[in-house]
């Protein structure tokens, strides 16, 4: 699938949602699926930077995809994340770095996040951008 599909299915899941504290609910239940980082690669390292909460982000290039594993000390911030790794783990560093990132928009979610969250989502996105510039050096 592609980044572009992942993210339409993202905006429709939320669209069946009537109310935040439905959408929030769902954010907690992705946090609760997102792919966990191993204990090793919890160091300072993996922080992002710009998160009020702890994230820590790992990521391997596995053949030509790049793959995240993340966690979060914070309920809320481990489902922002699992949005964001949902949508670009398992593609192409290149496809990573070219994906447009509008669909964080279409669901609402800077809006109905305080001003620390929203540019902690900001961080989380250039940060998970960065290792694929990373990767795809190691590419070329």
């Amino acid at each position: 699938m592609s980044i572009k599909e992942i993210q339409e299915e993202i905006v429709d899941e939320f669209s069946m949602f009537e109310d935040w504290m439905q959408r929030y609910e769902y954010m907690i239940e992705l946090g609760k699926s997102l792919p966990i980082i191993k204990e090793e690669y919890k160091t300072e390292d993996n922080i992002i930077k710009g998160c009020q909460s702890k994230v820590w982000v790992h990521a391997e290039l596995e053949g030509d995809k790049l793959v995240f594993t993340a966690d979060s000390d914070a309920i809320i911030t481990k489902g922002i994340i699992a949005i964001l790794i949902r949508a670009f783990s398992n593609q192409k560093p290149k496809d990573i770095i070219d994906a447009d990132t509008s669909f964080i928009d279409e669901i609402g979610l800077k809006e109905h996040l305080s001003p620390t969250r929203a540019n902690g989502l900001v961080s989380m996105i250039k940060q998970l951008k960065l290792y694929a510039v990373a990767y795809q050096t190691q590419l070329n």
